[in-house]
């Protein structure tokens, strides 16, 4: 593609920004060489590659780039044989682990979605793991070499440090015996030895070498006798260190040599997938879709928006041609937004060719073209003593020589810089010529005759940007199929032109061209009519899903609580049936005790006969507390933990939780809470599939033993979100009231993506993040409800 329209239509701003997304050098070369693709297929693909990257920053979170540099320099010199430095090779080291974990950051279960073009790209990565823990065992940052790089370093700094301790031992020793001759009572080194600042005049008192003096000559830098043997071992110890380093060094820079294609295939796979992610990171933050592509010069883009222009106030619009017609006559005022609707067009279609993500709607369609061609804004020249006129036209020779029926075709004002009358004859030749070549053509004009052109011509179309006349402002909106009005009378009028001129002017021109710009005026405004019933149309319809919303979630409320209350109840109830039999059996209890102490048989058969009257009428209360629906259910003579049984006093399935005891009654779970009920009352469930009954025992079940947190490290975003919304109804109906999800800190996705969860989860009363003790920003602490 011509690099003049990329020029022109600033597809380098673009490219700019997308380099602020990359962690890498060598993805900015990428970037910078970016243009359109020469074939759909490649676009296509390109596209695809970008939509899996975005998914995938959605799903996933942030990819691991962690500590990824350009290594391109390092990889050059290790496939020259040459001993790298600590600094390069370590981040050797972290292209390897980044490409290793990438390969984990794209695997998928077989039930999850896969993303074939990225797991293409990663197919060809070597995981070079022994490499990979040799480097990172044995460099320790950008400057050092681990202790642990071998056993023989190990030794050396082990004996340096003794050595070292020493020294400051025997220093301090000399220090104390010569103070009296010191200028201060501190050591200090010269040349990675050990000396004293001994004052001028007792520098024979204090017998040893001179290494160093002060600027004014009256501190001399001694090393005492009794410290030379030690500063020669310490010497000798740093010397067979930076031998040992440097043999650590030459032997990780073989080893690299060694596997220097492997490890330059990670690398350029990794530019790749760090350009593939910038591309996806600038179209998140830019709110873009991926638009269809075809080969038949349809555009259709919805709501479509200048990405240059700041997102607070860029207008949208929407663009359609290539169906009814491919050439689009574009007119109205100046500042109106012609020239902005000409660039958005070129500009989305080139970075949708691209293989970029665009500022619009989902559904969109660009057309693929060969060519993008633009002649926008003034283009006049005093280098090549051009005038306006002549400039704009040595661009159209150079278009109308090259466009065909796969070009793209952009005039900004064509025609204009020249007499009105020729000017249009000559925009209306050119627009025509490149019609027969099937070139899908884009114009603004303020010539009435394209007007009228595109009136009377097939294939052709008029289009304007809207101008509100009461405010004298543009609204910046495409209106396609109605020819713009130049207005140029009312605003006039409103700037305090007097009437009188207004009106000598109206006479200048001919009746038929009035009557066609009241004609406009009157399609515009019925059209901005159209449009405001619309809005509020649907601003109505918003309104009343809003409201509808509202009522179904007081209603679903109000019945939650009137179920709570009812189980409260019942609940209440039953305690206080319970609590009476109880004490009605400790008074029988006590009355045999009585008995054996001297109450006759007879008066005990008499208590126990009052006994049984008591717990009868117990009965009978307690039957009169429930209103039982279901009557005719089979009958079950034993029952089982675990089994689920339909319970007609509370008209609803519940699980069992205990055998019957002693008088025929069982424990069950009714919901959240838990019952006693008569075997006798059970009845066989009722409503389910022996599958469903199954699956529903089980998580009654696991309701028995709900653990007080859950660990999400590891999850992604939609995994976590599932598991965290399944644990927290389990949570809820097993009766606990805080619970704790851990998330780790990490990059804040994972934490971020729950939060926003909970916001809106039914069983959710507050949520905090835990404080110091509790995990920190690490864990988040939820009050269930």
């Amino acid at each position: 593609m011509n690099e003049k329209s990329l020029e022109i239509l600033e597809f380098n701003k673009i490219k700019k920004r997308i380099e602020e997304y990359t962690n890498t050098v060598a993805a900015k070369d990428i970037i910078e060489d970016l243009k359109p693709y020469d074939n759909i297929y490649a676009v296509r693909q390109h596209l695809e590659e970008t939509r899996e990257a975005f998914k995938l920053l959605v799903i996933k979170g942030e990819v691991p780039f962690d500590g990824v540099y350009d290594v391109r320099t390092g990889i050059t010199m290790a496939k020259k044989g040459s001993v790298l430095m600590p600094i390069q090779i370590l981040r050797i080291g972290a292209v390897l682990r980044s490409a290793r974990r990438f390969k984990k950051y794209i695997s998928h279960k077989d039930d999850e979605e896969s993303f074939p073009v990225i797991e293409d790209i990663c197919s060809g990565i070597t995981e070079l793991n022994k490499l990979e823990d040799k480097i990172f065992l044995s460099i320790e940052s950008e400057e050092q070499v681990s202790d642990r790089a071998s056993s023989t370093l190990y030794k050396i700094r082990r004996s340096l440090r003794d050595k070292n301790s020493s020294v400051r031992d025997k220093v301090n020793s000399l220090m104390r015996n010569y103070s009296q001759y010191l200028q201060d009572s501190i050591y200090t080194m010269r040349g990675d030895r050990y000396v004293l600042p001994v004052k001028s005049e007792h520098k024979s008192m204090v017998p040893g070498l001179v290494h160093d003096q002060s600027a004014s000559g009256s501190t001399l830098y001694i090393e005492p006798m009794g410290l030379v043997n030690l500063n020669n071992e310490i010497k000798e110890l740093k010397l067979s260190e930076k031998a040992e380093i440097e043999r650590i060094l030459a032997e990780l820079s073989l080893e690299i040599y060694d596997d220097i294609s492997a490890i330059e295939i990670d690398a350029n796979i990794l530019w790749e997938l760090d350009f593939i992610f910038a591309k996806a990171k600038f179209a998140n933050d830019l709110n873009c879709t991926i638009p269809s592509v075809n080969e038949d010069g349809i555009v259709d883009i919805i709501q479509a928006k200048h990405p240059l222009i700041d997102r607070k106030v860029v207008v949208p619009m929407d663009i359609y041609m290539g169906k009814k017609f491919k050439s689009l006559v574009i007119t109205g005022p100046n500042t109106g937004g012609k020239t902005v609707t000409l660039k958005t067009i070129g500009l989305l279609h080139i970075m949708a060719l691209s293989g970029l993500m665009i500022p619009a709607r989902e559904n969109s369609t660009v057309g693929f073209f060969n060519e993008v061609f633009a002649d926008i804004g003034d283009e006049q020249s005093i280098e090549q003593n051009l005038s306006t006129f002549s400039s704009h036209m040595t661009n159209i020779v150079n278009i109308i020589d090259k466009a065909d029926e796969k070009s793209l075709v952009l005039f900004d004002e064509l025609g204009a810089g020249t007499d009105p009358t020729e000017g249009a004859a000559l925009a209306v030749a050119i627009l025509e010529n490149l019609k027969k070549r099937g070139s899908s053509i884009v114009a603004t004009t303020h010539y009435s005759e394209l007007k009228v052109y595109a009136l009377k011509t097939e294939g052709v179309e008029n289009a304007s940007v809207e101008f509100d006349v009461e405010t004298l402002r543009p609204t910046y909106r495409l209106i396609i199929g109605i020819p713009g009005k130049s207005n140029a009378f009312e605003i006039s009028k409103r700037l305090g032109l007097p009437n009188f001129i207004i009106e000598d002017a109206r006479e200048n021109i001919t009746s038929e061209t009035l009557k066609f710009e009241d004609l406009i005026q009157n399609l515009q405004d019925r059209n901005l009519k159209a449009e405001a019933y619309k809005r509020e149309a649907e601003n109505l319809k918003a309104d009343t899903l809003k409201i509808k919303d509202k009522y179904d979630s007081k209603l679903k409320k109000l019945q939650n609580t009137r179920d709570k209350i009812y189980m409260e109840a019942q609940r209440e109830a039953k305690n206080i049936i319970k609590e009476a039999k109880d004490e009605s059996d400790k008074i029988v209890r006590e009355m045999h005790e009585m008995e054996r102490l001297g109450y006759t048989s007879e008066a005990r058969k008499n208590l126990e006969m009052h006994r049984k009257k008591i717990n009868q009428k117990l009965d009978e209360t307690e039957s009169k507390l429930y209103i039982n629906k279901s009557d005719d259910g089979e009958k079950l003579e034993n029952v089982k933990e675990g089994e689920e049984v339909f319970l007609p006093s509370l008209n609803q399935n519940v699980i069992v939780l205990t055998t019957p005891d002693n008088r025929d009654e069982v424990q069950v779970q009714a919901g959240i809470m838990k019952v006693s009920a008569k075997l006798k009352d059970l009845r066989a469930p009722k409503g389910i599939s022996k599958q469903q009954k199954k699956k529903k025992r089980e998580a009654k079940l696991n309701f028995k033993s709900v653990s007080s947190s859950v660990d999400l490290r590891g999850m992604d975003s939609i995994e976590a979100s599932y598991t965290t919304d399944k644990y927290l109804d389990d949570a809820y109906m097993g009766g606990l009231k805080e619970v704790v999800i851990i998330h780790g800190k990490g990059t804040g996705v994972l934490r971020n993506s729950i939060n926003e969860m909970l916001k809106h989860h039914s069983h959710v009363k507050t949520y905090r993040l835990g404080e110091y003790g509790e995990g920190g920003t690490g864990v988040t602490v939820v009050a269930l409800k």
